[in-house]
């Protein structure tokens, strides 16, 4: 069976835990998304980026050039922490089970590589309320699946402006599925994360649902 499809433990973390994924076009949308993201804003963050696989990503040094907020390249059985960046490896899947990050081997070349919407499901099935889902430029309809579920489970969902997307093809998929509840520029997300922290953080319960109480949170 592979890791992806084992049953994953929920998380006790209470704090907020945002996945992000891009493909084509996505280092710049990364760089404008980390840039405004405080450092204390409460959340971890997990990039997932579609990689060649032969290729030696040097994403998470290109990164922490733009803030500092600690960047770290995902090692298997990473356990996620608020304020830290996550990203991960050339060459692997990447799933969430019990407030931890387990690395398996990308699928073989003659099968379809989806990583943004396994990440993104296990994403909700951990983290179920806590989990938010934001999908950047990138070609092709990875991540709008993992939106889906993210949104089934109670968790908030992003999508890059098409507009401002060097390619538009993911973003634009995920919002004609009807899963996005924000559609943003990536420069602009961060103001709406910190609202959504906030939104966690006067939970009476973490049982009562987020959904309802976003109703007071505006879009635009």
């Amino acid at each position: 069976m592979a890791d992806e499809d084992k049953t994953k433990i929920l998380s006790k973390n209470l704090f907020p835990v945002v996945g992000i994924g891009a493909s084509a076009g996505g280092l710049d949308a990364f760089k404008k998304l980390i840039k405004a993201i405080p450092e204390d804003s409460g959340m971890a963050y997990i990039l997932v980026q579609h990689l060649h696989p032969d290729y030696n990503s040097s994403l998470p040094e290109i990164l922490q050039r733009e803030t500092n907020i600690p960047v770290h390249e995902i090692s298997d059985n990473v356990e996620v922490k608020p304020d830290q960046i996550y990203i991960i490896p050339a060459n692997k899947i990447l799933v969430a089970t019990d407030g931890i990050l387990q690395l398996s081997p990308r699928p073989s070349k003659d099968q379809k590589n989806m990583p943004i919407d396994i990440f993104f499901s296990s994403l909700a099935e951990v983290h179920q309320s806590h989990a938010i889902g934001v999908v950047l430029s990138g070609t092709g309809i990875d991540g709008t699946l993992g939106l889906k579920n993210i949104k089934g489970q109670g968790g908030i969902t992003f999508a890059q402006d098409p507009e401002s997307a060097a390619y538009d093809a993911m973003p634009q998929s995920a919002i004609n599925a009807d899963v996005v509840d924000f559609i943003l520029a990536p420069e602009k997300m961060p103001q709406h994360l910190l609202e959504l922290n906030h939104t966690f953080n006067i939970l009476p319960s973490k049982d009562q649902s987020i959904n309802f109480m976003f109703d007071y949170i505006p879009e635009g």
